[in-house]
This record gives C-alpha cells, sequence and structure tokens, in this order.
C-alpha cells in the first residue's frame, strides 16, 4: 500500500468521528490556507535551502552544512508527534531509510516540538534519522512554510487535548505547512513537496526517484 493510500484510508477512518462543529472549523481554515497561496510561495525546486542550526531528540545538534558535506539531504516538515498523519508519513519513511542512504542521502525531519517531545516519538517508531526541533518554526519560515493557526482552529486543537502551548515550547499557533525537499550537495533544492493539506505527504518512491535523479550530477 502506497503511503497516499495509507493516508486516505485513516482519513476516511477517522475524520467521521471529529464532531461536525470541529469538522465546519477545520474544513474552512484549510480552505482559507489552500487559497492564501502560501505553498506557491513557499521554497521550490532550484530554490536555495537556507542553512539552519538544530536540536536534535537527544540533545546534540545538527547543521545542514554537516549533512550535506556528507551528501544530498533528505530534509522534511512535519506538525508534530500529536499529528497522526504525520506518523505515518514518519512511519512511511522509516521503512524506506535503507534505501534512501543506500543513494547517499541524509534524511532529517523537523518539527516546532521541544526535544523532550521529539524523544518518545523517535523511540516509539525506532527512527534511525535524526529529528529537529525547530522552535518557534523558525526555520520553517525560512522556508517559507510557517503559518499561525486561526483562533477557532486553535480552539479546536485544544478541544482535542494536543495542548501545543507545552510541545511547542511556548509557540501554540505556529505550525509548517507539510513539505519535504532533496537538496543537493550545493544546497540547492532539486525536488520539493509543499502542500496545505494536513492529510498529504511526499510519497517515499518519489523522493527515491528525485534523488535517483540527481545521480548523473553527483
Amino acid at each position: 500500500m502506497s503511503l497516499h493510500d495509507e493516508l486516505n484510508a485513516f482519513f476516511h477512518a477517522r475524520y467521521p468521528q471529529i464532531p461536525a462543529a470541529a469538522r465546519e472549523v477545520m474544513e474552512r481554515a484549510g480552505r482559507d490556507l489552500a487559497a492564501s497561496g502560501q505553498a506557491e510561495r513557499a521554497l521550490h525546486a532550484g530554490d536555495t535551502a537556507p542553512r539552519f542550526t538544530l536540536p536534535t531528540a537527544t540533545g546534540d545538534t545538527v547543521t545542514l552544512d554537516a549533512l550535506l558535506s556528507a551528501g544530498p539531504v533528505v530534509l522534511t516538515f512535519y506538525r508534530g508527534a500529536w499529528c497522526p498523519y504525520c506518523n505515518l508519513a514518519l512511519r512511511a519513511l522509516q521503512q524506506h531509510h535503507s534505501d534512501i542512504t543506500a543513494r547517499g542521502a541524509r534524511l532529517v525531519a523537523v518539527s516546532p516540538q521541544i526535544p523532550d517531545e521529539s524523544l518518545p516519538l523517535t523511540e516509539k517508531h525506532a527512527l534511525a534519522f535524526d529529528v529537529l526541533s525547530d522552535l518557534g518554526s523558525d526555520t520553517a519560515k525560512q522556508y517559507g512554510l510557517s503559518f499561525d493557526l486561526p483562533d477557532d482552529l486553535a480552539a479546536v486543537y485544544d478541544s482535542f487535548g494536543f495542548d501545543l502551548q507545552r510541545v511547542n515550547g511556548g509557540h501554540p499557533r505556529t505550525l509548517p505547512l507539510p513539505a519535504t525537499y532533496v537538496i543537493d550537495r550545493d544546497a540547492t533544492i532539486r525536488w520539493a513537496f509543499v502542500d496545505t493539506d494536513y492529510t498529504a505527504r511526499a510519497e517515499p518512491s518519489d523522493i527515491l526517484a528525485a534523488l535517483d535523479a540527481l545521480a548523473p550530477t553527483r
């Protein structure tokens, strides 16, 4: 089953269980975010990837320059461990991690969560790649991905018990769009997936194809 099919199946099983009033708020917020044009304004193929220095779940520090010194980078942004669609996507990436590293690339995931929230996620899914904390979504902002939740959607998330005030280190309203980038060693973005739909994620097979397309230039 593709990741798209897995996400779609989860959505159709889970979404009807959400109260109608909450669904209405979520759908309106989704339409507004899509209409904002933010996905189109975010960085895409051909752009230069902004550098970053971010902490890992285990307290180390990772820089984009250090990652690129060893090869191309697959950089994926996700909302947090509280997001089941993110968890499905990270699990799918873990299943393809050996395929990514076999192509000489490094995979890293970035969320606005504090490291203490990312560590259980890493352990639960036995992730072999670094999960980085982008508190305040400053790095996501450089990539054109960060946005602020509208008041009514923030209230819905509060009612779900997500506690973004705590898990995002005092930045409860700011989240990144779902996005994945394949970055070449010269820091050029060669492939990008960006979507305002929180249920959508990059397909691992597409990521691998993008890495394969780098082969003649590496």
